[in-house]
């Protein structure tokens, strides 16, 4: 699985691509605890050594799948919004781009958040999250020094407060409500509070 391709939807060209994408497959039917890692391989086509050569253990799929997750929603912001552009017209792509994300991998999610909370592997998350934060700030501290939002304001905090509300709308949209043809509104409505809340 090439970084940034969508789960599904990519040539499966090396070995630990081919374990990854059987991966998603076996956890998603069979969850973390009841898959082992010679279910994952007899998938993927591959001898059970060739797994540890790069997963140290079924555990270690977790971190990687969401790593794809953000690396493919990562991905698709940098080629797609453009530095010109006002922060809130950046941010409004931001906002589409994080739903149309989430619910193109609404299965993978649930399977993340579950694989994690076993695995007590948040502090790897928070670690895969690094770039996308980085890559925010730079577009709050750009609007900042324009005087397109407020300077009053911690650039790292409002990276993170905004990611927190997209992802947990988008994630109540489409894991939790069983009609997610509220999607277009939800982003409005969030569209609009931050634009109260950043306005200069």
């Amino acid at each position: 699985m090439r970084a940034g391709d969508p789960i599904g939807q990519n040539s499966l060209n090396s070995k630990k691509e081919r374990i990854l994408q059987a991966a998603i497959k076996v956890l998603s039917e069979k969850g973390l605890e009841k898959t082992k890692v010679s279910d994952v391989v007899q998938e993927a086509g591959v001898a059970q050594g060739t797994f540890y050569l790069y997963y140290q253990s079924k555990n270690a799929l977790i971190p990687a799948i969401a790593d794809n997750m953000l690396q493919y929603m990562l991905n698709q912001m940098k080629t797609g919004i453009h530095d010109r552009d006002s922060f809130f017209i950046q941010l409004e792509q931001i906002v589409g781009i994080t739903f149309d994300t989430t619910k193109l991998y609404r299965e993978v999610l649930g399977l993340c958040y579950s694989g994690m909370a076993v695995t007590g592997a948040f502090l790897e998350w928070e670690e895969i999250y690094k770039p996308y934060y980085q890559w925010l700030e730079e577009r709050i501290t750009t609007a900042q020094s324009r005087g397109e939002i407020r300077r009053d304001m911690r650039v790292d905090m409002i990276a993170k407060i905004v990611v927190e509300m997209m992802e947990g709308i988008a994630e109540q949209v489409y894991l939790f409500e069983e009609n997610s043809s509220n999607a277009q509104i939800y982003q409005q409505e969030l569209m609009a509070f931050v634009k109260r809340a950043l306005a200069p």
